[in-house]
């Protein structure tokens, strides 16, 4: 089979793959909900009716209109516009702590499924330690250490769900390294770095996407949660949680200030999960539907 033959199969399979995913009703949902948030990211800058920094205290506490869709905060900055750019910061948070805590619960979960013995007892305390604390106790903790900024709490919860990813990778290792291919890798003089990134993690990664797609919801969450408690990303950003914050105490008098970004969070977090729940269902033979 030619160069060319190889890649057309290639992309048949992933094609007949892709749609028999988006068969799936939750899939569909999902998929469209990410699909419009990673739109708002890349055009906000151009679709927002204002700039959400500009504040105007003569339109203060204005209800939704024509003008203000979503209505203005405390100081007359549009409601929607702070909404449409705080999908840029939800993204970036996703991107940065989901993908520390991927390359780090890799890492270990690699190392310690692959070697065993007191390196797998020695990793695996360290992850149990980490596991013991509640995820947001953990991740102040380590916020109240670097200092609050939306980069720090991005860090702080990147290292909070890197245990998951440990577990997860490790027990796929203790599976995937007993199996022919890697014994012969082995048996041939193959370096052990070069099996374990060549051989053990590409066949180890399905679970791993999965996980990270339903994380991405609970990253969105956490992030809100420390710039809403001023442990992440400080006024005047235009961060969902901060949007929050600022408009909690004019909920009962101006509820459209706190409402709209917690919806925004809401569906965001609802898109990532329906859309990671379609992908184990897709991914486990057990409960895939041709």
């Amino acid at each position: 089979m030619s160069t060319l033959e190889l890649a057309a199969a290639r992309k048949s399979v992933w094609s007949r793959g892709t749609a028999r995913l988006l068969r799936r009703p939750t899939a569909t949902i999902g998929a469209a909900i990410v699909a419009v948030f990673l739109a708002l990211t890349v055009l906000a800058p151009f679709i927002a009716p204002h700039d959400p920094y500009e504040q105007d205290f003569a339109a203060s506490l204005e209800v939704p209109s024509a003008v203000h869709p979503f209505g203005t905060d405390q100081y007359g900055r549009d409601v929607l516009s702070r909404v449409m750019y705080g999908s840029r910061t939800a993204l970036l948070s996703i991107l940065v702590a989901d993908g520390l805590a991927l390359v780090l619960g890799c890492a270990l979960g690699l190392i310690a499924g692959y070697y065993g013995r007191w390196i797998d007892s020695a990793v695996m305390r360290v992850v149990d330690v980490l596991l013991a604390f509640p995820y947001l106790l953990l991740a102040l903790i380590i916020v109240a250490v670097l200092g609050p900024s939306l980069v720090n709490s991005m860090i702080a919860i990147g290292i909070v769900y890197t245990p998951q990813y440990a577990r997860l990778i490790r027990g796929q290792v203790l599976s995937v390294k007993t199996t022919e291919f890697v014994l012969a890798a082995q048996a041939i003089g193959g370096h052990q770095l070069r099996i374990m990134l060549r051989h053990i993690l590409p066949n180890s990664f399905t679970p791993l996407l999965v996980m990270a797609t339903v994380h991405a919801g609970g990253v969105v969450v956490e992030t809100a949660g420390l710039s809403f408690l001023g442990m992440g990303a400080q006024p005047p950003s235009p961060d969902w949680g901060s949007v929050l914050a600022e408009g909690q105490g004019y909920f009962l008098t101006a509820w459209w200030i706190a409402t709209f970004p917690g919806l925004a969070i809401f569906a965001v977090v609802l898109g990532f999960n329906l859309l990671g729940d379609a992908l184990r269902d897709h991914f486990d033979p057990r409960r895939r539907k041709e």
